[in-house]
């Protein structure tokens, strides 16, 4: 997988059985590419044309890119926007663009590419940038996630982040992995918000539908109503508790509405609203369970094959062969090294019948200044005969993680079987 700079924003969408296809949209048209990829067997990919920047904005494309966008917007699962690290710019378009994908904020992910093109400080000052300038156009109480990295198959140019993007890398291949899995979901996320719209514009509709005169000045009242629509819309707001989040575009529906005849529209009809109510109260939250347990009982869908199997397993896996994860492919145990000092600490703390209490232990691991819920965590892993004491090996285990946690590695949520002592392994 190879995601450049020049794609500024791209559309991911998951659905299942799907033929290998890349799909880009150009000036031109669509242009489509059947690849044997089987990458593009879970996922379609849809490439938009660069934003355009500058003196290039004035060029036309010969069709509303926007509008476009925001149609892409409503039917994909994920919406990925691409800037470059070492040359960061949100031109007008672009922020036309994001602006476009309202009420979509929860599929957009941000990726900044070409990061390893810079140094470490320069780097927290355009990743700072950039957050500020997503906050002015994206409005959401969540900050948008965005990666960092370098997304190609060339080498780092500067290298001192590497550990930074291959956990940023991890972090996104998981984030596209999940589509397939939880296509089913946001499909019926997308029939709420459709169900909410609906509703909605029924409410407007019926507004408009009071408001207009029987008999003269239909014309006249007509556009007044529309001038006046986003006060239509603070009214049914508060008469009906809806979320402004809820409304369809003022200026698009102002536009819509310029060529309706007021007087055929229909009265609001309380039952129908009421079914709709009761859909969403009721039949929603069945539905929900439905989809759940159809996907416990289905085999599990992930993307696979190109990049995502590149990184996964072996010895370039992110983190192998570090933290928890040293001394994974050693014949001895990698404890045993540092085994000879924890010893000296071991039978200082009173053992009995070569064993020390938990409230010993406690006195020698709390100078690690480690929180409670952390040293908790290691006394689990570390006592693994599960006899609420522990012997010099499992004493020296019980250390080795928490210099693993103190030199900022996560721990495993169980111990890994290269960890465990020797006098505790099974004979095969």
């Amino acid at each position: 997988m190879r995601l450049t700079g020049g794609l500024h924003g791209s559309a991911l969408s998951a659905t299942s059985h799907l033929r290998s296809d890349w799909t880009c949209l150009s000036k031109s048209g669509f242009m489509c590419a059947q690849l044997p990829n089987p990458v593009l067997d879970s996922i379609s990919i849809i490439d938009t044309p660069g934003i355009l920047s500058g003196e290039k904005q004035r060029i036309s494309r010969g069709y509303d890119f926007a509008a476009v966008l925001e149609w892409f917007a409503e039917r994909v699962d994920r919406i990925i926007l691409l800037f470059d690290a070492h040359k960061l710019d949100i031109s007008d378009e672009f922020s036309e663009v994001i602006k476009a994908l309202k009420n979509h904020e929860d599929k957009i992910r941000v990726v900044l590419n070409k990061a390893d093109q810079i140094e470490t400080q320069q780097l927290m000052r355009v990743y700072g940038a950039l957050m500020w300038s997503l906050g002015k156009i994206i409005n959401t109480p969540e900050v948008v996630r965005v990666y960092i990295g370098s997304f190609w198959s060339h080498p780092l140019l500067i290298p001192d982040n590497r550990k930074l993007f291959e956990a940023e890398e991890q972090d996104l291949f998981k984030d596209i992995q999940s589509l397939p899995r939880n296509a089913a979901l946001r499909k019926l996320n997308d029939l709420i918000k459709r169900a909410r719209l609906a509703k909605v514009h029924a409410y407007i509709i019926s507004s408009l539908k009071k408001e207009m005169p029987n008999v003269f000045g239909k014309e006249s009242k007509k556009k007044e109503l529309v001038n006046n629509l986003g006060e239509i819309y603070a009214k049914i707001e508060r008469e009906h508790q809806i979320s402004a989040g809820d409304f369809p575009s003022l200026r698009k529906m102002q536009e819509l509405l310029q060529t309706q005849d007021f007087s055929k529209f229909q009265v609001l009809k309380p039952k129908l609203l009421d079914t709709v109510d009761d859909m969403l109260a009721n039949d929603i939250a069945r539905l929900m369970v439905m989809v759940r347990q159809e996907e416990s009982l289905m085999p599990s869908q992930v993307v696979k094959g190109g990049a995502f199997d590149g990184t996964m397993n072996g010895p370039f896996g992110h983190g192998y062969g570090e933290g928890a994860g040293e001394g994974i492919d050693d014949i001895e145990w990698v404890v045993g090294k540092d085994k000879p000092t924890y010893d000296e600490i071991f039978y200082t703390l009173s053992p009995v019948n070569g064993k020390i209490t938990g409230a010993n232990a406690k006195k020698e691991m709390v100078k690690s200044k480690l929180p409670n819920t952390v040293l908790g965590k290691i006394w689990k892993l570390a006592d693994v005969d599960k006899d609420g004491l522990l012997d010099d090996e499992e004493f020296a285990l019980a250390n080795h993680l928490i210099k693993v946690k103190l030199e900022g590695h996560e721990l495993p949520t169980d111990l890994p079987p290269h960890l465990i002592p020797p006098s505790k392994r099974r004979l095969e």
